[in-house]
């Protein structure tokens, strides 16, 4: 009796013989996984969020405790993903608590070999400076007597990980700016 258990534990075997013939479900779970999810996430606040990764926009249940995040998971509540995430968007919870994950600003100097720390303060007086200076710059009036009122030293090019609200609003600061090479790679 205790190999027919034992047997039947198999995720395979759960597949075949459960309700969960595509294993999408509960045949995927063991009883040790099951149980490690469950003392991970206990007590924890179930946060719903949005996948950065691509521009289609899976759900995600962020588990927060402690103040931390201890958990990303899909949300089966979605319309667009029914709970499922892709391996990036799987991996998601590296973002929030990878060890390579930079929490200052970084800078290198012009020819120089090492990366500083910034204050966030210095980095966007640093930023604005530039774009103020090179709007400046490359400024156009006119060109062969059309009154373009345009800048060529200023561009920009989001990514997927931009939604339609984010997007729009880089759009109108840009053109604001002047500037006219405005594009995206969000097509999927």
């Amino acid at each position: 009796m205790k190999a027919k258990r034992t047997m039947l534990q198999w995720p395979v075997l759960r597949q075949l013989q459960g309700d969960d013939p595509l294993g999408r479900g509960a045949a995927a779970h063991s009883d040790k996984t099951t149980a490690e999810f469950t003392a991970r996430v206990e007590g924890a606040k179930v946060v719903g969020s949005i996948c950065p990764f691509c521009a289609v926009g899976c759900a995600q249940r962020v588990y927060v405790k402690d103040g931390k995040v201890v958990q990303i998971e899909g949300d089966p509540a979605s319309p667009v993903s029914r709970g499922r995430l892709c391996p990036k968007g799987a991996a998601s919870l590296q973002l929030t608590t990878g060890s390579n994950r930079e929490k200052k600003v970084k800078y290198r100097r012009p020819h120089g070999t090492e990366w500083e720390d910034l204050s966030l303060d210095d980095a966007m007086d640093m930023i604005a400076d530039r774009v103020i200076a090179t709007r400046r710059q490359f400024w156009e009036d006119d060109v062969d007597g059309a009154r373009v009122n345009r800048t060529m030293g200023i561009a920009s090019l989001g990514g997927a990980t931009l939604d339609n609200e984010e997007n729009y609003l880089m759009k109108k600061l840009y053109t604001a700016m002047g500037a006219i090479q405005i594009e995206n790679q969000a097509r999927i």
